[in-house]
């Protein structure tokens, strides 16, 4: 009866009925034997990227959910990178502890190890990145005099950027250190007004979830502002790259006056409505700018509803000398009555501590990635000789302020000092002894030691001629 009821069916309905038993069979033969794949990584956020400070952590991705804590113990990184992990869902993430060291390339393994004849609890992964370049940047001197020149440490490659024509004053790379920002003059010209260029580097680098592209040549100038109608005085760019502060003073007869513009992008200079009456520096969240104003900080707005607006105004303090890299904190300087400075860490939440106080000058200062120490290059008054001041560079504690000379300087009185983005090595210039006008870029390289802990000097080097140094981000 029943296959006399089955052929009673039309051929289409038959097939359909077929298809079903088989598709019935199929489902409960996995859900007898289960799925016989093993887990695998899917995806990993740093395969053939270049990593920076910035980058502290990387995920993977995998095809089901796995014994998390199992895999924890099964990542290995040579050389090693210590880090914590944590998880969710199908991906786990592994923060690093300290910032990546520059100039490496790291392998990465997840393996979890069993014994014939036992299964295999994943597919083996193996996966490589690499750290990006130890490059910094400077002005030339003597038989370079005026050019910007490039210096890549890892590859121990220097290449001249700019034309013997131009005769460059100051300078910035972008974040991803593709281009430079600088000013120039023409070298017949050295008294004449800058005006503001980007130069290629020939640089490529791919951070994480970002598309790769073809490098640029080396050396390829393009002028982004004259000084037809302006004078230039003074330009920052943020830490993205996507905007540009400049300071300027407006030629003829109704002149005379600093005024503070905005470029965002390609788009044309926009005037701030703030007076341009002393030093600024935008704030590591490229969305505020942080100036002086009459007798303290103003901190003003650079997002397009609000700017104008004074989002907060801090009277005690005349200067900033560093952000730190996730922009919580700020080293500020305050002129006291009795004509001491002293140094504060002021945090996000506007609250102060004072680090040290100096009858000497606060020049410059940055803040070590690991978030502890404060490097600043200071002066102090020389014993033996009135009104002198000496130079030297320190390593301030900034959990309880304690202060340690590292290097005394010699010549003229420094400018600035730049901490490499992973912590290792200072950066500055300096004058020969007994040679005034022979200016030597010096390094002065940091191990860190036991996290961080401890901070071991290295003996300075000597990279050549040039002055204002600058590491790339």
């Amino acid at each position: 009866m029943l296959k006399h009821w089955f052929f009673k069916w039309q051929p289409l309905d038959r097939v359909a009925l077929g298809l079903i038993a088989v598709v019935m069979v199929m489902i409960a033969g996995l859900a007898w034997g289960g799925d016989q794949t093993l887990p695998r990584v899917r995806y990993f956020t740093w395969q053939d990227r270049d990593i920076g400070a910035a980058d502290r952590a990387f995920i993977l991705s995998f095809s089901r959910q796995m014994d998390w804590e199992l895999i924890s113990e099964a990542i290995t990184i040579d050389p090693p990178l210590p880090g914590k992990t944590s998880w969710s869902g199908r991906r786990l993430a592994y923060t690093l502890l300290e910032p990546i060291p520059y100039g490496q390339g790291f392998q990465i393994n997840v393996d979890i190890p069993t014994e014939p004849p036992a299964k295999p609890e994943m597919e083996p992964f193996s996966g490589f990145f690499r750290s990006r370049d130890r490059v910094i940047a400077y002005i030339g001197t003597g038989s370079e005099a005026g050019k910007l020149i490039l210096n890549n440490l890892t590859l121990q490659q220097k290449l001249t950027l700019t034309p013997a024509n131009l005769n460059v004053l100051d300078f910035q790379p972008y974040p991803q250190g593709e281009r430079i920002l600088f000013s120039a003059v023409p070298t017949d010209q050295s008294s004449g007004d800058p005006e503001l260029y980007t130069v290629t580097t020939g640089l490529v680098v791919t951070p994480p979830e970002e598309p790769t592209h073809s490098p640029r040549p080396p050396g390829e100038v393009t002028k982004i502002l004259d000084n037809r109608d302006y004078q230039l005085v003074k330009f920052e760019l943020s830490q993205d790259g996507q905007r540009l502060v400049i300071q300027r003073i407006q030629r003829g007869p109704d002149g005379g006056e600093a005024s503070l513009w905005l470029i965002e992008g390609d788009q044309a200079p926009q005037q701030l409505n703030q007076p341009a009456t002393g030093d600024f520096h935008i704030a590591p969240d490229s969305e505020n700018l942080v100036m002086a104003q009459g007798q303290g900080l103003a901190i003003v707005p650079l997002t397009e509803r609000q700017q104008g607006e004074l989002l907060s105004f801090l009277p005690q303090y005349g200067m900033v000398l560093a952000f730190s890299p996730d922009g919580r904190d700020a080293a500020m300087v305050k002129f006291n009555p009795d004509f001491t400075r002293s140094l504060y860490l002021v945090n996000s939440q506007g609250q102060a501590k004072e680090l040290l106080k100096t009858t000497g000058s606060l020049l410059s200062a940055a803040f070590d990635p690991r978030g502890k120490v404060l490097y600043c290059l200071m002066t102090r008054l020389r014993p033996d000789e009135q009104f002198r001041e000496q130079s030297f560079i320190a390593m301030v504690d900034i959990r309880d302020g304690h202060l340690t000379p590292i290097l005394d300087l010699v010549g003229q009185k420094n400018l600035g000092i730049g901490l490499a983005a992973d912590g290792s090595g200072l950066i500055f210039d300096q004058t020969t002894p007994g040679q005034q006008q022979d200016f030597q870029v010096i390094l002065l390289p940091i191990q860190a030691l036991e996290q961080g802990e401890v901070i071991k000097l290295l003996p300075p080097q000597a990279l050549g001629p040039g002055i204002h140094p600058q590491w790339f981000p």
